[in-house]
């Protein structure tokens, strides 16, 4: 009896004895499921959760890369719209410049343009083109009688745009020209010899001069200065107003003689700008943004919203879009990245196709960067006007590129580092070994199994002595 006690608490001490070595040569206290059920699933679940987050790390940084590609390319781009708009300045010195130097800065300006649309057309990470449109939302028109034209940047109503939708106009507010009426022209002929200055260009006139000679001419300066005029016979009244709408559009007008209007007359009567409520229907849900005109430069119908997206209304939509009407759709081609370990955690950028055609044309789609002619005064003026709009939409997706970078790109990998190290963390404290406390038992085992064998020994060794006390040995 004694021996078979001693044998069998040998046999348990050796198991343990072997569990122990196991669990000291893996370093790991869960081996098999059997160690323990409930901890062998909470790590593999966490083992997981680690791998996807080691690659989750590893998009963060491509996508960084994407991000930082794509604005190298665009910091070269503002340099050439620099020299671009240095070459527009000095073209308006035109009374100092021969006309080969005029053809020599419409050159260098053609080249710059030409430069422009490679680097749009060029830039690419990996395969992917980066800034030809085909990594931003695409807009389309259908109602080209009110809409003529719309431009998005990424975003609407502070997020960004990843499905395709309808879009929606409803103009609150319409856009008005700036206007000024003469005095009463008694016989359509002005009274006073004398002259008159509109936006800076002065018009001289005899007195006896008709109403209709005087509105010809300034029509025939209205590329110089955005007025035109119309002289109405029946009530003998001469309506000057500006070319373009919206409260930028100012008529400066002085008559000090009194030529059309009371002596020393001064005034600056500005337009107002259209303001329009748009909604997109993205995924059944409904997002709403408001949109106002004459922002950065642009008129009273060119209309924007805080994200960066423009809606260009023609003066028939100015005047009947008042209820809700249906414009056109969105379709989305935003750069996707999973930055996230699980479902859903993404992030995407938007980025415009910013060839020279599609700079400074304010949506127009008559004059842009590709198109402005330096060889005039006129030109030269318009020149500096879409050099300045390029300038702003290349800055604005350049800070909405470093904005991607900084706060969510770079943010998010210092979460994922911190993420991973807990992680890690709590996985070891369920799988690994405490190294300690197992060679304590270890060692507690040893002794037990060696105590074990002697106590064997000496149980195998009492019949014999019995036997040679019997024999009188």
């Amino acid at each position: 009896m004694p021996g078979m006690i001693a044998h069998r608490n040998a046999s348990t001490s050796g198991s343990s004895l072997q569990d122990s070595i196991t669990r000291l040569s893996s370093g790991m206290r869960i081996n098999t499921a059997g160690d323990d059920p409930a901890g062998l699933i909470a790590s593999e679940s966490l083992r997981s959760q680690i791998a996807s987050i080691d690659s989750a790390s590893r998009n963060n940084q491509d996508a960084i890369n994407f991000s930082k590609t794509a604005e190298a390319a665009l910091a070269e781009v503002n340099k050439l719209l620099s020299d671009a708009r240095a070459l527009a300045i000095t073209a308006g010195n035109s009374a100092t410049l021969s006309a080969s130097q005029i053809q020599a800065g419409q050159d260098q300006l053609i080249s710059i343009a030409t430069s422009i649309t490679r680097i749009a057309l060029n830039t690419q990470f990996g395969t992917r083109r980066l800034l030809d449109g085909s990594s931003g939302v695409q807009a389309q028109i259908s109602d080209a009688q009110k809409i003529q034209g719309m431009s998005f940047a990424g975003n609407f109503a502070g997020s960004p745009i990843t499905t395709n939708g309808l879009v929606s106009v409803s103009v609150s507010t319409q856009a008005t020209r700036a206007t000024f009426t003469s005095s009463t022209l008694t016989g359509g002929v002005i009274l006073n010899a004398g002259s008159i200055n509109i936006n800076g260009t002065n018009f001289s006139f005899p007195a006896g001069t008709t109403a209709s000679a005087v509105a010809a001419s300034i029509n025939a300066s209205s590329n110089q200065t955005g007025v035109t005029a119309n002289f109405n016979s029946g009530s003998n009244l001469l309506t000057l107003s500006s070319s373009k709408f919206g409260g930028s559009q100012a008529i400066n007008f002085t008559d000090p003689s009194g030529v059309i209007s009371a002596a020393g007359t001064n005034v600056s009567p500005t337009g107002t700008n259209a303001v329009a409520t748009a909604t997109i229907s993205l995924n059944g849900a409904t997002r709403t943004a408001i949109f106002t005109g004459g922002k950065n430069s642009m008129d009273g119908l060119a209309l924007s919203d805080a994200d960066g997206n423009v809606i260009r209304v023609t003066e028939i939509g100015n005047t009947t879009l008042g209820a809700v009407t249906t414009i056109g759709q969105v379709a989305a081609g935003v750069a996707n990245f999973q930055i996230g370990a699980n479902l859903n955690q993404t992030a995407q950028l938007s980025l415009p196709n910013l060839t020279a055609s599609n700079l400074g044309n304010d949506i127009l789609g008559t004059v842009n960067l590709s198109t402005i002619d330096l060889s005039s005064a006129t030109g030269a003026s318009q020149a500096i006007q879409v050099i300045d709009r390029a300038i702003e939409q290349v800055s604005a997706a350049r800070g909405r590129i470093g904005q991607f970078t900084k706060y969510i790109l770079e943010s998010n990998n210092r979460s994922l580092a911190a993420a991973k190290e807990n992680m890690a963390a709590t996985e070891s404290a369920i799988r690994d070994v405490d190294m300690a406390s197992e060679m304590t038992q270890f060692t507690k085992y040893q002794v037990m199994q060696q105590a074990g064998t002697a106590i064997l020994a000496q149980a195998n060794n009492l019949p014999q002595n019995v036997l040679s006390l019997i024999r009188g040995n």
